[in-house]
């Protein structure tokens, strides 16, 4: 935003922004205050990056040591962030009677305003762990970017009869609530996860 003000910009995404400060760097045409102070931000960039990438690797660690996070991670949509999280964050498996239950403690079911014998439908509830709830609907919906993009090998019959009558964020939601349904399963029997055991497994979009 500040290069902007400048004239300077760059394609989104974190990966342009080295190149950008490169950039900034040897353009004399800028004050050299306003270069000064873009080091200064340069600096501070590098710093948090190197901060970032320590905790990532400490994270990797801690993933690859655990038996649990690496049979979660083989979820298409987990991956090892995902896994760990589930592991470190999620109460005992045992304390929820179905993965149905735990989907719900999640906050990814929908709200229920049915009246009269009206089934109503809201926004999902958003209870339970907001971290672990973001990064589940995270990874779903990266998974149904590349299932759109036509390279989705995990794409189910289910999954894509529900692109044609949903929006996508709908149905991210949707597979979050899936994805959650099988973490817990497997946690509480200790199986691998294979992708004709988890069919069964539907999710209802809110």
């Amino acid at each position: 935003g500040y290069a902007a003000e400048f004239g300077l910009s760059a394609a989104q995404g974190i990966c342009k922004v080295e190149h950008l400060l490169e950039r900034i760097a040897t353009d004399e045409t800028l004050p050299e205050l306003a270069r000064d102070l873009f080091a200064l931000h340069a600096r501070e960039y590098r710093q948090l990056q190197g901060e970032i990438a320590k905790v990532e690797a400490r994270l990797m660690a801690w993933h690859r040591a655990d038996e649990c996070s690496r049979r979660l991670a083989k979820i298409p949509g987990v991956g090892p962030i995902g896994a760990s999280l589930l592991v470190m964050k999620m109460p005992a498996p045992e304390g929820f009677r179905s993965g149905r239950h735990f989907a719900a403690w999640l906050g990814l079911t929908p709200k229920d305003h049915s009246t009269a014998g009206k089934i109503r439908l809201g926004g999902i509830t958003r209870a339970g762990d907001e971290t672990l709830r973001s990064v589940l609907v995270a990874g779903a919906t990266a998974l149904l970017r590349h299932v759109r993009e036509g390279r989705g090998k995990n794409a189910s019959p289910w999954l894509r009869e529900l692109l044609k009558r949903k929006p996508p964020k709908l149905v991210a939601v949707a597979l979050a609530n899936k994805i959650a349904r099988v973490a817990w399963k497997l946690m509480v029997t200790g199986g691998q996860h294979r992708a004709d055991t988890a069919q069964p497994l539907h999710a209802r979009a809110v």
